[in-house]
C-alpha cells in the first residue's frame, strides 16, 4: 500500500466514526516523521470563544491512533488500536483552527513495535502529540500509550 493509499482510508476512517467526523477533522498528512490532523475551531468552540479542551484532547488521541494505524498498514498489516492511557497537559487557551501533530515519542522504534505484534499479536508503542499556538509555543501536549491486536 503506498502512503497516498494509506492517508485517504485514513480519512474514511475518519470520515466514518460520527464525534471525528462532528468535529470536521482533516487528515493533512505526513509532515517529517508526524502525522498532521487538523479541525476548524468553528465545530470545536467552548463557551469562552476558544478551543473545547475536550476536542483537542480528542484531536490528538485520534492523531495518535492515526500514526500507529498508518504504520501498521504500510507494513502491510492490519489490526485494532486503542489508546490504553494518556496524559494530557493543558497549557495556553488556543483562538484559532486546531493543528494536530503526533509522532512517536523519544527512544520507541516502528519496526520493533510492527516485529512484536508478528511476533506476539499484540504490541504497545508510545506516542507523543501536541496542538501547538499560531503564535508559537504550545496550547496542549499529550503521551499515550497505544496498543494494537492483530486482527486474525
Amino acid at each position: 500500500m503506498s502512503p497516498e493509499e494509506a492517508l485517504q482510508e485514513l480519512r474514511d476512517y475518519c470520515r466514518g466514526m460520527p464525534p471525528v467526523a462532528a468535529m470536521r477533522v482533516d487528515v493533512e498528512g505526513l509532515h517529517g516523521d508526524a502525522l498532521r490532523l487538523t479541525a476548524p475551531l468553528s465545530a470545536n468552540v467552548n463557551d469562552k470563544g476558544n478551543a473545547f479542551g475536550g476536542s483537542l484532547t480528542s484531536l490528538m488521541t485520534v492523531a495518535g491512533w492515526g500514526l500507529v494505524t498508518l504504520k501498521l498498514r504500510l507494513a502491510g498489516l492490519k489490526a485494532e488500536v486503542y489508546v490504553a492511557d494518556s496524559q494530557i497537559r493543558y497549557l495556553a487557551p488556543l483562538y484559532g483552527d486546531l493543528v494536530a501533530d503526533a509522532s512517536f515519542a523519544d527512544g520507541q522504534s516502528p519496526d520493533t513495535f510492527i516485529d512484536t505484534l508478528v511476533q506476539r499479536g499484540r504490541a504497545r508503542i508510545q506516542v507523543d502529540a501536541c496542538v501547538r499556538l499560531p503564535e508559537g509555543g504550545m496550547a496542549t501536549t499529550l503521551s499515550g500509550r497505544f496498543v494494537a491486536i492483530a486482527k486474525r
